[in-house]
């Protein structure tokens, strides 16, 4: 069942389109009224796709119906973003006519229901209509036929409320005919944090084990709970299994029958806390609460009142997320991980074969096939060596070949209990899982970049949204963490990895809608059809063979052309005549990557692609990025990481010419510090300092020009003011990692108080510059925590440097300056390896007191220093 991914950007997008400031700029109230009916079906869109995506679909007419109802919210959401788009050009087009002097006057003289129609915009709505036409012929024909094979739509639109699943509810009783091989160790290290001394001057402490669905948490629990040294260290013992329903008085009655087996009946909490305090006190118990799945620590606290014994007392709890233990107050957390390769084949001997291994047994090949299958994953072992008790070896070998490791509907599969999981994740999360089917088995992900993506595909557009997309990706990943849907690469912490299981489960879900080309489709071909795919990867194949995108030109939906890489060293042998001939008819493209594909020129039609959101030029050959790229509107993410042939880049803004302005209320106009995503900034006035030069106008155009906080670098060309403007001393530039100040001549004083993250500073052709100094004068405080380069050149007139310790001072260069600041920067340091100094007026020597500061040197270069 194809899952739904287009739901909270559908929403986002009504009402963005929908709002009075977007829909002037069309001036259409057809328009307007034909999203407004849109906007009203599309919650029962909504309603029956959310549901679908909870529940296991059989009938194959309501499959193909479902199916058709998902493509065709595909298609609202591209009719909608390219109406949003189409506003926020007609919104920029009319900013830079009204920014002018003859545009402000237009402005004033013709009403904007006039200018609104122009042949283009005209052509534009009628293209709008009529797509938006269709869409709701479309629609009407879903309600038209609501009825299929008894199937209402209505039906289940209102099945919608209730999406609770059910799990089986586990007992404490032990199965003995299920082996438990392998936890040893497991049992030792829990054991000893159920006796553990350092909690025993606690009332109660809480125990954890953690790991997702099949692991074996249950069981081991089970295995601690009949130990004896645990029946008879602790004088009360009860089983509770939670499952996902955390209410209070439920939970609390539940807890209260295990203690002591009777019902209680009445609907009170207090009274029943207060009988279980009494039936606890002074008694040294454990508690297991079983599949717990409550993060909310509130509630946890509620529960927790009564649960006060003696010291020593232990809440064991198993869970599959990590959260559920930080709301739990856990003290101890143990994480189950899966069986050692032994240990599963010893598993699965006694499950299928009744023995404790296959030594001399001719099934041992296939027996490691099997496990190599399973991961070792106890479920799994025990439900396939269930299916294969009593069978031949020829049965065994055509089970190992079977669709049952790809199928997620077979009885004794793995999937289905992995599901478990995946259909308890909220939605924003199961999109987000589903995309990860784009990736191959054994990948390292690496998290920012999978955000990146994430927030380009519309995951993160939530209407009520507080954080930042980044953030907001952050913090889901997380959550998918937590819920071991990720787990730690072993080799590098800033990695992540995908069990298999759980890459197989992202397949079976992602449905027609994502494809990934990797080495078997290669050897295999493929059936489906290419014009349904909206999502496509591709994987580097080891013996480098061309990749042949000539299927893709039937794709015109596609949203996601991803290159992956398994083998970082290697790249893609693709044909960039190919790729340039391909790119025109993919319009709907959100992510577009070339990275390590054999391009070296950038095409001229991407800047034609006005839904992308991300682009990605890395590794590859190209030598520029065409001004193209300044058109996409929507582009969120460029990345150029190691293209070794760039020579130029438009990236950051450059705002050249300043000593022009006259009138300040434009430079206000601008809103540097609304820009939120500027990270590079250059402001540059002329070089030339005549008396058409305002110094007073230059000031406050720098004063009112002030960027975004957390600007990372920062450049200052020929500013003519007396001094620089006051937010130069806001400790809120906490990002700031460069600062270059260039032909500033008029400035005598710089003060230094904020930038803490500074890494470069550069201070050049500053000749009237005489003082550069910390808000105190006193030279025992640090000023720059984290300056590594200083460069002072051409500041003749610098006399007194008093800023501070620099302790990760690395490189000083100082060129046509005064003794007085070789003196003043040296004695802030004692880190600095690379000193560079050129014509330093009265520099006769290095003296003691400047060489006791440069122990750390390995680099000197001295020249022109006369003396």
């Amino acid at each position: 069942m194809a899952e739904i991914v287009v739901s909270s950007a559908v929403t986002v997008l009504f009402e963005k389109l929908l709002s009075v400031d977007f829909m002037s700029l069309f001036g259409s109230e057809e328009i307007t009224s034909q999203l407004d009916k849109l906007k009203t079906k599309w919650k029962h869109i909504e309603a029956v796709l959310a549901d679908a995506s909870e529940k296991h679909i059989t009938q194959e007419s309501v499959k193909v119906w479902l199916l058709d109802l998902h493509r065709l919210a595909y298609d609202i959401e591209d009719v909608l973003d390219d109406m949003a788009t189409e506003i926020m050009k007609r919104n920029f087009n009319d900013e830079s006519r009204g920014s002018t002097s003859t545009g402000k006057v237009l402005k004033k003289i013709i009403p904007t229901c006039c200018t609104n129609f122009t042949p283009r915009k005209l052509m534009y709505d009628r293209k709008m209509r009529s797509a938006l036409d269709e869409i709701t012929e479309k629609l009407n024909g879903f309600y038209e036929n609501n009825r299929i094979d008894g199937i209402d739509f209505n039906t289940i639109v209102a099945l919608q409320s209730n999406r609770n699943f059910e799990r089986t509810e586990e007992t404490s009783l032990l199965n003995h005919d299920s082996p438990i091989l392998g936890r040893e160790k497991d049992e030792a290290a829990l054991l000893a944090m159920l006796f553990g001394d350092e909690s025993r001057n606690q009332d109660v402490s809480v125990v954890c084990i953690v790991g997702f669905g099949g692991v074996g948490k249950t069981t081991l629990a089970r295995l601690l709970y009949y130990n004896q040294k645990v029946q008879d260290y602790f004088q009360l013992t009860a089983w509770v299994c939670v499952s996902n329903d955390f209410n209070v008085l439920a939970v609390s009655k539940a807890i209260y029958k295990a203690f002591t087996g009777e019902d209680y009946t009445s609907a009170s909490l207090n009274p029943l806390h207060e009988a279980l305090k009494e039936k606890l006190s002074n008694k040294r118990f454990l508690l297991v609460l079983d599949d717990v799945w409550n993060e909310d620590h509130r509630k946890w606290k509620d529960v927790e009142k009564p649960l006060k014994g003696a010291p020593g007392s232990k809440i064991l709890v198993t869970a599959r997320k990590i959260r559920v233990a930080s709301a739990m107050g856990s003290v101890e957390r143990h994480d189950l991980g899966l069986l050692s390769a032994e240990d599963a084949l010893s598993l699965l001997a006694k499950s299928a074969i009744g023995k404790h291994n296959f030594d001399n047994h001719p099934l041992l090949s296939l027996a490691r096939d099997i496990i190599k299958k399973c991961k070792g994953l106890p479920l799994a072992l025990l439900a396939i060596g269930r299916v294969l008790n009593g069978k031949k070896i020829d049965e065994w070998d055509n089970l190992l070949k079977s669709e049952i490791w790809s199928s997620d509907d077979g009885e004794g599969d793995i999937l289905p209990v992995l599901k478990l999981s995946y259909f308890d994740l909220p939605l924003h999360l199961k999109k987000l899982f589903v995309y990860c089917s784009l990736f191959p088995k054994d990948y390292f992900f690496n998290r920012n970049g999978l955000v990146l993506l994430w927030m380009a595909e519309g995951f993160m557009s939530e209407s009520k949204r507080t954080k930042t997309m980044e953030s907001l990706g952050h913090q889901y990943f997380e959550d998918l963490l937590s819920r071991s849907f990720f787990q730690h690469s072993s080799k590098n912490k800033s990695e992540y990895i995908m069990h298999d299981l759980m890459h197989d489960l992202a397949i079976s879900v992602a449905g027609d809608f994502f494809f990934m080309l990797d080495r078997k489709i290669f050897e295999n071909g493929r059936d489906e059809a290419f014009d349904e795919i909206r999502h496509f990867s591709f994987v580097n194949q080891p013996d480098g063979e061309f990749i042949n995108f000539k299927e893709l030109q039937k794709s015109r939906c596609l949203r996601t052309f991803l290159p992956v890489l398994v083998n970082r060293w290697s790249s893609f042998k693709t044909s960039a005549h190919e790729l340039v001939k391909l790119l025109p008819r993919l319009q709907l493209l959100r992510v577009l990557s070339f990275n390590r594909c054999s391009i070296d020129k950038v095409p001229q039609s991407i800047g034609g692609l006005q839904h992308l959101r991300y682009l990605n030029f890395s590794k590859t050959k190209i030598k520029e990025v065409p001004e193209q790229v300044g058109h996409l509107y929507n582009l969120q993410t460029l990345l150029v990481c190691d293209c070794s042939e760039l020579f130029r880049l438009p990236g950051h803004i450059s705002i050249e010419g300043l000593e022009k302005v006259t009138d300040v209320q434009q430079v206000m106009d601008a809103n540097l510090e609304g820009k939120k995503g500027l990270v590079s900034l250059d402001m540059k006035w002329g070089d030339k300092f005549n008396d058409s030069r305002n110094l007073k106008t230059e000031y406050r155009v720098i004063e009112r020009l002030r960027p975004h906080s957390k600007l990372n670098r920062l450049k200052i060309l020929n500013y003519g003011g007396m001094k620089f403007p006051s937010w130069f001393e806001d400790p809120s530039f906490d990002r700031l990692t460069q600062l270059t100040i260039e032909g500033c001549r008029n400035c005598k004083h710089f003060h230094s108080t904020a930038f803490p993250l500074l890494e470069y500073l550069k201070v050049s052709n500053m000749k009237r510059l005489e003082k550069w100094s910390n808000c105190d004068g006193d030279k025992t405080t640090r000023s720059f925590p984290r300056l590594r380069q200083i460069h002072i050149i051409n500041c003749p007139k610098l006399v007194e440097v008093s800023i501070g310790l620099i302790p990760s001072l690395r490189v000083l260069i100082l060129d046509i300056c005064l003794e007085v600041v070789l003196r003043g920067i040296v004695v802030a340091s004692t880190a600095i390896q690379n000193l560079a100094i050129y014509k330093i007026e009265n520099l006769i020597e290095l003296d003691v007191d400047v060489l006791k500061h440069l122990g750390a040197v390995e680099i000197l270069k001295i020249g022109f220093c006369d003396g």
